[in-house]
């Protein structure tokens, strides 16, 4: 359901539970659930948008001014829900929609055949607010609040079986979605987020803006003055990573007159110049104006903070700058078929590793890795972004000059009928299939329609690509020109384009540091005593509040499910032919795509003999499925490993993903360096995806120019290892009639497979040498935040045996940036924690755990709120093809549905003496824990300072 207000919010004058119970009467659900086959086999990874219209969150914390009662300020909330029944194949009216209802009057009713779905709006009559209610079969009912801007979320989640929870912020919205499959869990929902969004404790008090934007914290008058603050330290975090920096600057070199010039995230050099006073209600515009296009070309340079290397080097000189060429494609509003017809084209030039435009810059030698999406049509006005990282800035103007000359090439040439086809095949699957994976379809059709509600546009033309998609496909047949005409307007003539070149620079972070450092101590001496006084007991109050539990009171107003309303029972599941180029647009064609990926995992109770699979994962439609395994023979038998200058891109490519990842991802480096102390399934999984594999990508890269035949003869063995009909295994997900129909291509399958026996590998006593030391570790690379791990194994530690119980207890507590993960299979316990300020303070909390969950008196309302919460997430809501790779999963680590039903019957009776319990374990990871953090080379120096020789460092970037 969508909400559409003119004027004050509080014009509705009901309470969020009358608001609630306004919902209940209104029809509305998500887009139906359309299957496919899936095929895995042992010997695949995340499905990807073709479209680009994945979401890209950058998660908030409400610190955006609320909108005040202009007639120019806009708030949309969508609710998706399912109806009683599921419609008709021929649309009537939906029985349940009724023509008025609690000041609501009925406006328009129009049936979206693309998703089966019937879309409702309603007009407040008072206020003018608009709400869409959107009614099909799909049980995973979605709400969303999204407002166009210039918690009680962690408390929810407890007591809820919610299938998406949380907001995010785009450049110009802030989106507030929720979801469920359980009814009552989703009203509950509806409830405290209407409350949340509309009744804002942030604009009334202070200190709740204190604690989620900034302020200063200072412990005692002794101690040195420092900003802290939810948002101010999540923005310096983003602003660590040079791709965050880069894309900022895109973005802002793009639309220079518009709000998207201004960063919206909060620059955190800026952030401590807000007040409370300026956050408070105001009559504002949030209406996003037009960036006018720009009569010539320009461009810019920026900056990032780099490490030592850079310094060596000289700013850019071997391979460390970001450049690309960037477009505002149009500033008028462009049709459903342009838009598919752009989407095509964009997918045509850069969507696989075969396509022209992305085949060129890779082999230019030019950079490291491919930078930009192409296409975003995410804001008000499409843009297009694409060149390389790991330049030389002096090559700026050869990239600039191959992307132009390409344009003009493709513009002429056009693409090959077999190209278009893999294009059309590709899209048209993943338009039909419309898998969201774990995240909601409603909140997925919601996103869609906003994409223009809030430019004021038709919500649900976004909805209706069947006739455009029918008529480009027309013209497309005609022999028309469809993609040359687009390439020259929005491309080559269109003079709005800027090259940003963003370099590094050794001496900026320090620089940065330094100038928060003087404000600081400006700050400091420009207080008197009692404004010393003031500011420590503000930050002793502020850490009071933060880790004083809500009163009783307060909770109760949190709706929660009872334990009546959840199911008792586990949830059961019947269980060298074409060149590169040729081959990708072979999978084009006749699949909806897959992939091939490492899977490890320990076993439990077998902590010697780890699970280590090749996956090959992929999907196609029922008529297709037979040339999908096809598809999978060919590339396992029959792919070329001689492609030099080829597998040199995808080493340069990975190396420089992994550069990236370890500044933005730094919790799971450290997870993964701690994990290969404790066994070999963690030291295989930091081999494959760690810092070892890092440093491995690093010397491979080198390898392939100076001992390429030793590589390939490495390829050649690696793959004749791997290969072989003993121990394969193929999991297939489809209707009954499809699986009939598939069998036969799948025995072909295995039957072409080598057929010879397959030596394991000595996991055993003689391979526990190659287990990490057990000691702590910093990785150092260029940033403002740390993140911190620590690890021990309950198992081996703290003499655990495993119950389900302990599930449970994680969901008790929770805070933003800091978590904790339970490996049932291996035994690892961890604390992690994520953009984080604190270094040596982190590790203090950790160690608080223990007695934090000895002396924890629950009543029993949190602990069932906790038992449902954790019953949520053992539940989380699946598509099919994700049902049938979750079951082959159980099957290979040996878990049966017995043991499944054993632990959900051991959540279900946790008590509070199960924390208490769990607590008296955890004292082995106070003991036995080992640490790893991602931090910056100043920050771990100054921990060895303090404590002498607490760990060693190790420079990663």
């Amino acid at each position: 359901m969508a909400l559409r207000m003119h004027g004050a919010l509080s014009g509705i004058g009901t309470s969020s539970g009358q608001r609630a119970a306004a919902l209940r009467h209104l029809p509305s659900a998500i887009p139906c659930t359309r299957g496919a086959s899936s095929f895995a086999a042992v010997s695949s990874s995340s499905n990807h948008s073709l479209l680009r219209q994945s979401l890209k969150p950058c998660f908030a914390t409400g610190m955006l001014p609320p909108m005040g009662s202009s007639s120019a300020t806009l708030w949309r909330g969508v609710c998706f829900a399912a109806a009683a029944e599921a419609p008709p194949a021929v649309p009537p009216a939906p029985a349940s929609a009724v023509k008025e209802a609690y000041g609501f009057e009925l406006q328009r009713q129009q049936w979206i055949k693309e998703y089966d779905s019937h879309m409702l709006i309603y007009k407040h009559k008072k206020t003018g607010a608009e709400v869409i209610s959107v009614v099909n079969d799909d049980e995973n009912k979605t709400f969303g609040v999204v407002f166009r801007t210039p918690e009680p979320f962690v408390e929810l989640m407890k007591g809820s079986l919610n299938t998406f929870l949380n907001a995010f912020t785009y450049p110009d919205r802030t989106c507030y979605p929720v979801a469920s499959t359980n009814k009552q869990d989703f009203y509950n929902l509806v409830d405290v987020y209407l409350d949340a969004v509309f009744h804002p404790r942030c604009i009334n008090d202070p200190k709740v803006f204190e604690q989620e934007g900034w302020h200063y914290e200072l412990d005692s008058p002794q101690d040195e003055l420092s900003f802290k603050g939810v948002v101010f330290n999540e923005m310096k975090g983003v602003y660590s990573s040079p791709d965050s920096v880069f894309y900022r600057a895109v973005q802002q070199a793009l639309f220079p007159h518009n709000t998207y010039g201004h960063d919206s995230g909060g620059d955190p050099t800026q952030i401590p110049s807000l007040t409370f006073n300026h956050f408070q209600r105001k009559e504002v515009s949030s209406a996003v104006a037009t960036q006018p296009l720009l009569p010539e070309p320009r461009r810019v340079t920026e900056y990032y903070a780099a490490g030592e290397e850079a310094a060596e080097s000289g700013a850019g000189e071997k391979g460390q700058a970001y450049v690309a060429v960037n477009w505002v494609m149009e500033d008028k509003e462009i049709d459903v078929e342009t838009e598919l017809a752009l989407g095509f084209l964009d997918y045509l030039m850069l969507g696989t590793n075969a396509s022209p435009l992305r085949k060129a810059l890779n082999d230019s030698g030019l950079g490291s890795a491919l930078l930009g999406g192409g296409m975003d049509d995410e804001l008000k006005q499409p843009i297009f972004s694409l060149g390389l990282k790991g330049m030389d800035a002096a090559n700026t103007e050869k990239l600039e000059n191959l992307i132009l000359s390409k344009l003009e090439e493709l513009e002429k040439s056009g693409f090959s009928s077999s190209a278009v086809e893999a294009a059309i095949n590709t899209i048209e699957f993943s338009l039909r299939e419309n898998n969201t994976g774990s995240f909601p379809r409603g909140l997925s059709l919601m996103l869609r329609a906003m994409n223009a509600w809030i430019y004021d546009r038709d919500p649900l033309v976004p909805l209706q690509w069947e006739d455009a998609l029918a008529s480009f496909k027309a013209r497309l047949a005609s022999g028309e020109d469809v993609f040359g005409p687009l390439i020259r307007k929005y491309l080559l003539d269109n003079k709005h384009r800027v090259t940003v070149v963003l370099l590094p620079d050794p001496t900026l972070g320090a620089k940065v540091e330094g100038e928060e450092k003087a404000k600081l101590e400006a700050k400091m001496k420009s207080m008197q005593p009692q404004d010393v006084e003031e500011v420590v007991a503000n930050t002793h109050e502020l850490k009071r509040r933060q880790e004083t539990p809500d009163a009783p009171e307060a909770l109760s107003c949190v709706p929660a499910l009872k334990l009546s309303d959840i199911p008792k029972t586990v949830t059961k599941v019947p269980t060298e032919k074409e060149s590169f180029v040729e081959l990708v647009e072979t999978i084009g064609r006749k699949t909806g795509g897959f992939s091939v990926f490492p899977f490890t995992s320990p076993i439990r109770n077998k902590p010697d003999e780890p699970l280590a699979k090749i996956m090959v994962r992929g999907k196609a439609m029922a008529d297709k499925s037979g040339d999908l395994v096809g598809l999978v023979r060919d590339v396992l038998l029959s792919a070329r490993l001689d492609d030099q200058a080829r597998f040199k891109q995808m080493v340069e490519e990975t190396k420089a993903s992994l550069e990236t990842m370890v500044i933005a991802g730094g919790h799971s480096f450290a997870m993964k360096r701690l994990n290969a102390q404790m066994g070999m399934a963690g030291w295989m999984s930091e081999q494959m995806g760690g810092l070892s594999y890092l440093e491995f990508m690093r010397n491979l890269s080198k390898r392939v120019d100076s001992e390429w035949d030793s590589v390939k003869a490495d390829l050649h063995t690696i793959r004749a290892a791997l290969l072989s009909r003993t121990g394969t295994l193929v999991n297939l997900t489809g209707d009954a009639g499809s699986l009939e129909k598939v069998s036969p291509a799948v025995d072909d399958f295995l039957s072409s497979l080598p057929e010879k026996p397959v030596a394991g590998a000595p996991w055993g006593a003689s391979a526990s040498g190659l287990l990490f030391p057990k000691k702590n570790e910093a990785l150092t690379v260029p940033t403002q935040v740390n993140y911190v791990g620590k690890v021990a194994n309950l198992y081996q530690d703290g003499g655990y045996s495993l119950s389900g119980s302990s599930y449970v207890v994680r969901v008790v507590g929770g805070a933003y940036g800091g978590f904790c993960s339970f490996d049932p299979h291996s035994g690892n316990f961890a604390y992690l924690s994520y953009r984080d300020p604190n270094l040596l303070e982190t590790l203090e909390a950790y160690d608080g755990s223990p007695n934090y969950l000895k002396t924890l008196e629950l009543t029993q309302e949190e602990l069932t709120k906790a038992i449902i919460g954790t019953i949520g997430d053992v539940d989380a809501y699946q598509l099919p093809d994700a049902k049938g790779y979750s079951a082959m999963g159980r099957y290979l680590l040996g878990i049966s549905d017995e043991e499944r039903q054993e632990r959900r019957d051991q959540i279900l009776s946790t008590s509070p003496k199960d924390f208490k319990e769990f607590g008296e374990v955890l004292e082995c990871v106070n003991r036995a824990g080992r640490v790893a953090a991602v931090t910056s080379a100043e920050k771990a120096k100054a921990v060895n300072e303090q404590i002498p020789s607490f760990w060693e460092l190790k420079k990663v970037l």
